[in-house]
């Protein structure tokens, strides 16, 4: 069990999946409302919304690993939050590369 203990539920985490769930929420709607077609973007391959969803999911998790490796989980400041406050590591500088990656992904793909 010990071999798995640093997988915790964190704040980040739980936010990451619950922003996961919203995105997946609001594509079945979209895709209710809006029928999707398939289009060519700089690829120049047909991609529809779930492809270009994985494609922003598999490139957040390489920004996310390159980041740990190359710059750490250090905290860069604190919230005052609760008694001990709220610490902030690097991972949300490398959750907004993300998010700005999977933007143009949905824009250009």
């Amino acid at each position: 069990m010990e071999s798995i203990a640093w997988m915790a539920w964190t704040i980040p985490t739980a936010i990451f999946f619950a922003a996961l769930a919203c995105t997946l929420a609001v594509m079945t709607c979209l895709a209710a409302v809006y029928p999707e077609a398939e289009r060519l973007g700089v690829l120049r391959i047909p991609t529809t919304r779930g492809d270009r969803l994985f494609i922003s999911l598999i490139a957040a998790a390489v920004i996310h690993l390159a980041w740990i490796g190359l710059v750490g989980t250090d905290t860069i400041g604190t919230l005052p939050i609760g008694e001990e406050g709220f610490e902030l590591s690097s991972l949300w500088l490398a959750s907004g590369i993300s998010l700005v990656t999977a933007a143009l992904i949905f824009r250009t793909v």
